[in-house]
């Protein structure tokens, strides 16, 4: 079940313990789970991603609204030059999904980030940026049921802007 928070600019993403989202173009691990979770909190909604997290996944995502930051043209999706561009495209809700300078910049105007940490430091290239305690407080934490389709333990984590509390 999904716990529901209303969001306007949402930030999704899956960190390993020592911040690594991401080793030459791939995910270091595995979570048919967080992919499932991943669906649910997106689907119907406007999604934006750098060119290379697109590149990594190929396609639009399904049933989601695909928007791309580039400088070039993509064939099948929309694209603009800047995350402000995005933003201003998607409306809200809209979901940031990557990379590190999307994750960077959204840091600035998300008012929640759906954090799935997996429990796994492995080797990477892409970190998400350490999260400012003064700018954001975990509102919801539950531990994920470990299936047998996912390499390691993981908790899905909500946190919300603590202006956006008040």
């Amino acid at each position: 079940m999904l716990f529901e928070v209303p969001a306007r600019v949402a930030i999704i993403v899956g960190a390993a313990e020592n911040g690594v989202i991401g080793a030459d173009g791939t995910i270091p691990w595995h979570l048919s789970s967080d992919l499932k979770y991943f669906k649910a909190r997106t689907v119907g909604q406007s999604v934006v991603m750098g060119r290379l997290t697109y590149q990594s996944i190929g396609r639009p995502l399904p049933g989601r609204r695909t928007i791309v930051v580039t400088q070039s043209t993509i064939e099948g999706v929309e694209t603009v030059k800047s995350l402000c561009d995005a933003l201003a495209l998607a409306g809200r809700p809209v979901f940031l999904a990557g990379g590190s300078r999307i994750y960077e910049a959204g840091l600035e105007v998300a008012d929640t980030i759906f954090l799935t940490r997996v429990h796994a430091s492995p080797a990477g290239d892409t970190r998400f940026p350490a999260l400012d305690a003064e700018a954001f407080e975990c509102v919801w934490r539950q531990a994920g049921e470990q299936g047998p389709r996912d390499d390691h333990p993981f908790t899905f984590e909500i946190y919300r802007r603590r202006a956006a509390l008040d």
